[in-house]
Protein backbone atom coordinates (compact mmCIF):
# COMPACT_ATOMS: atom_id res chain seq x y z
CA UNK A 1 0.00 0.00 0.00
CA UNK A 2 1.22 3.45 -1.30
CA UNK A 3 2.20 5.38 1.80
CA UNK A 4 1.00 9.74 2.24
CA UNK A 5 2.29 11.93 -0.76
CA UNK A 6 3.67 14.86 -0.08
CA UNK A 7 4.85 17.08 -2.77
CA UNK A 8 6.82 20.32 -2.90
CA UNK A 9 6.20 22.77 -5.86
CA UNK A 10 9.08 25.05 -6.94
CA UNK A 11 8.01 28.12 -8.99
CA UNK A 12 10.17 30.97 -10.41
CA UNK A 13 7.79 33.91 -9.07
CA UNK A 14 9.55 37.56 -10.11
CA UNK A 15 6.73 39.72 -8.89
CA UNK A 16 3.59 39.83 -6.23
CA UNK A 17 1.61 36.70 -7.83
CA UNK A 18 0.18 33.60 -5.60
CA UNK A 19 1.80 30.48 -6.01
CA UNK A 20 1.05 26.86 -5.11
CA UNK A 21 4.04 25.94 -3.20
CA UNK A 22 3.38 22.94 -1.45
CA UNK A 23 0.55 20.35 -1.06
CA UNK A 24 -0.30 16.83 1.24
CA UNK A 25 -2.97 15.55 2.63
CA UNK A 26 -4.80 18.48 4.64
CA UNK A 27 -3.42 21.27 3.42
CA UNK A 28 -2.10 23.56 0.67
CA UNK A 29 1.00 26.04 0.89
CA UNK A 30 0.48 29.46 -0.72
CA UNK A 31 3.86 31.48 -1.29
CA UNK A 32 4.71 28.88 1.47
CA UNK A 33 2.62 29.91 4.25
CA UNK A 34 0.14 26.60 4.81
CA UNK A 35 -3.57 26.93 4.72
CA UNK A 36 -5.47 23.66 6.16
CA UNK A 37 -9.13 24.96 4.57
CA UNK A 38 -10.45 24.44 1.00
CA UNK A 39 -10.03 27.98 -1.14
CA UNK A 40 -10.24 30.06 -4.16
CA UNK A 41 -7.21 31.30 -5.23
CA UNK A 42 -6.26 33.66 -7.55
CA UNK A 43 -3.13 34.82 -9.38
CA UNK A 44 -3.54 38.47 -6.74
CA UNK A 45 -5.00 37.03 -4.32
CA UNK A 46 -7.32 34.31 -1.89
CA UNK A 47 -10.45 34.99 -2.71
CA UNK A 48 -11.76 33.05 0.30
CA UNK A 49 -12.74 29.96 1.61
CA UNK A 50 -14.35 27.14 -0.38
CA UNK A 51 -15.99 23.43 0.27
CA UNK A 52 -15.87 23.75 4.00
CA UNK A 53 -18.04 20.89 4.26
CA UNK A 54 -16.23 18.80 1.46
CA UNK A 55 -17.06 17.69 -2.15
CA UNK A 56 -20.30 16.09 -1.22
CA UNK A 57 -21.60 19.50 0.48
CA UNK A 58 -21.20 21.73 -2.68
CA UNK A 59 -23.94 23.61 -3.82
CA UNK A 60 -24.87 25.12 -7.19
CA UNK A 61 -24.23 28.82 -5.31
CA UNK A 62 -21.26 27.77 -4.84
CA UNK A 63 -20.33 27.35 -8.13
CA UNK A 64 -22.20 30.34 -8.52
CA UNK A 65 -19.81 32.33 -6.57
CA UNK A 66 -17.08 31.25 -9.20
CA UNK A 67 -18.82 33.22 -11.88
CA UNK A 68 -17.98 36.33 -10.48
CA UNK A 69 -14.11 36.03 -10.08
CA UNK A 70 -13.27 37.39 -13.33
CA UNK A 71 -10.97 34.31 -14.31
CA UNK A 72 -11.08 32.91 -17.94
CA UNK A 73 -10.63 29.63 -16.77
CA UNK A 74 -11.58 27.74 -13.16
CA UNK A 75 -9.25 24.96 -12.48
CA UNK A 76 -11.92 23.11 -9.51
CA UNK A 77 -10.06 20.74 -7.70
CA UNK A 78 -11.72 17.74 -5.70
CA UNK A 79 -9.72 16.70 -3.57
CA UNK A 80 -6.97 13.62 -3.64
CA UNK A 81 -9.20 12.33 -5.88
CA UNK A 82 -10.96 13.29 -8.91
CA UNK A 83 -14.78 13.50 -8.74
CA UNK A 84 -17.45 15.27 -10.65
CA UNK A 85 -19.90 17.09 -9.85
CA UNK A 86 -23.84 16.97 -10.75
CA UNK A 87 -24.14 18.71 -13.89
CA UNK A 88 -27.01 20.54 -12.14
CA UNK A 89 -24.01 21.96 -10.40
CA UNK A 90 -22.15 22.84 -12.66
CA UNK A 91 -24.71 24.98 -14.44
CA UNK A 92 -23.65 28.34 -13.06
CA UNK A 93 -20.56 27.98 -15.01
CA UNK A 94 -21.72 26.44 -18.87
CA UNK A 95 -24.64 29.50 -18.25
CA UNK A 96 -21.52 31.88 -17.68
CA UNK A 97 -19.65 30.44 -20.77
CA UNK A 98 -16.61 29.94 -18.38
CA UNK A 99 -13.82 27.69 -19.11
CA UNK A 100 -13.12 24.71 -16.92
CA UNK A 101 -11.94 21.64 -15.87
CA UNK A 102 -12.31 19.00 -12.75
CA UNK A 103 -9.41 17.26 -11.41
CA UNK A 104 -7.88 15.92 -8.52
CA UNK A 105 -6.28 19.17 -6.05
CA UNK A 106 -2.74 18.61 -6.66
CA UNK A 107 -3.16 18.36 -10.72
CA UNK A 108 -5.32 21.47 -10.11
CA UNK A 109 -2.12 23.00 -7.91
CA UNK A 110 0.08 22.14 -10.51
CA UNK A 111 -1.66 23.41 -13.30
CA UNK A 112 -2.91 26.56 -11.94
CA UNK A 113 0.81 27.22 -11.53
CA UNK A 114 1.64 26.94 -15.11
CA UNK A 115 -1.60 28.93 -16.27
CA UNK A 116 -0.53 31.85 -13.42
CA UNK A 117 2.82 31.65 -14.76
CA UNK A 118 1.83 32.40 -17.99
CA UNK A 119 -0.14 35.62 -16.82
CA UNK A 120 -3.81 33.98 -17.13
CA UNK A 121 -6.84 35.06 -16.18
CA UNK A 122 -6.99 31.39 -13.60
CA UNK A 123 -8.85 30.34 -10.46
CA UNK A 124 -8.45 27.53 -8.72
CA UNK A 125 -10.92 25.82 -6.09
CA UNK A 126 -9.30 23.66 -4.48
CA UNK A 127 -10.98 20.90 -1.79
CA UNK A 128 -8.99 19.96 0.86
CA UNK A 129 -9.18 15.82 1.99
CA UNK A 130 -8.70 16.04 5.30
CA UNK A 131 -5.64 14.68 6.82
Amino acid sequence: MPGILHMKLHLDKRDDTLAVTAHGPGYIEINRQRIAHGLILLPKRIAGRWAEQGFEGLTSADFAALCELGADVILIGTGMRQRFPAPALLRPLVEARLGFEVMDTPAACRTYNILMGESRAVAAALILDPA
